[in-house]
């Protein structure tokens, strides 16, 4: 079956989910489009009532509001297209930002595409993009991550070969931690840390890894952090490393050694990290060729 289009014209006779973008900090940053479609629902699903009645109540809006998150996404997820499908017009919205960027509502969405019920995602805030924007750091090509892994390996190996500028997600309790580890592997790679955005205390501190992380070490971060992080460097003298030890471990692959095990030797032997090494190899493995 053909999924179909949401119809822009309103029409509430239309069974329809409408994913609804919400403030991320200040509560005048909701579009007129999202509070219409908030007054004209009939039920709003929300990751927290409290937080999305406090919205509400700002902007005079009384709507039918049911939990929408990841412990019951499940089982509420058929208990919403069943109401679609009666010709319902279901919000889906989340506590703070565009639904589905690591919050709730991607299973929904799919369920709602696959059953062939009209689907409208409005657009409004985005952390990952205010903080993109705010930080200074090269815009034409960037990749959100979501929320940083935990393991040290992992971590480094998504952010140090990375040649676009990354967006992350962070917990001001881990932040200090990630800007040391950076600090230590790259003190001059370019970073932003965006806290609190669009609330009264607001912060953007941008500056190189070693620099921040010296700042953070001694204040501790408050708030909903966003980290930005920019492209690895690709000239220079640890760019030049980087591509020696590049071409080493693609001479030991050619000949039969193991990628992992030759990328872990190489950067050993070079002071390269060996996850970037290994995650670069990749990258320009599965890149064709022009």
């Amino acid at each position: 079956m053909t999924p179909t289009a949401a119809s822009p014209s309103g029409d509430d006779a239309v069974g329809r989910l409408v994913v609804c973008p919400t403030p991320i900090g200040n509560l005048e940053d909701v579009t007129l489009r999202v509070l219409d479609t908030l007054r004209r629902a009939d039920v709003v699903a929300c990751e927290d009532t409290r937080h999305t009645r406090l919205l509400l109540d700002r902007h005079g809006i009384s709507a039918p509001l049911v939990s929408f998150h990841e412990h019951n996404e499940r089982a509420r997820a058929d208990e919403l297209l069943a109401r679609i499908r009666d010709g319902a017009l279901v919000a889906l919205v989340s506590d703070a930002g565009t639904p589905l960027v690591s919050d709730p509502g991607f299973g929904l969405v799919r369920e709602c595409i696959a059953a062939g019920l009209a689907l409208e995602v409005l657009p409004g805030p985005s952390a990952a993009l205010t903080a993109l924007v705010a930080s200074g750091l090269p815009s034409e090509r960037w990749r959100f991550v979501g929320f940083l892994p935990r393991a040290r390996a992992k971590l480094l190996e998504i952010v140090l070969a990375a040649d676009e500028t990354l967006v992350a997600f962070e917990s001001p309790r881990r932040l200090a931690g990630t800007l040391e580890l950076l600090a230590e592997r790259e003190p001059a790679r370019a970073l932003a840390v965006c806290r609190e955005l669009t609330k009264l205390h607001e912060e953007v501190r941008r500056g190189p890894a070693a620099e921040l992380a010296a700042h953070y070490r001694e204040r501790q971060a408050r708030g909903e952090v966003v980290l930005v992080i920019g492209p690895a460097a690709t000239r220079g003298a640890d760019g030049e490393r980087m591509q020696d030890a590049l071409a080493s471990l693609r001479a030991l692959v050619a000949a039969g050694a193991r990628p992992r095990a030759a990328a872990t030797e190489v950067g050993r032997l070079t002071d390269v990290s060996a996850n970037a090494l290994y995650a670069e190899l990749l990258r320009q493995r599965s890149t064709p060729t022009q």
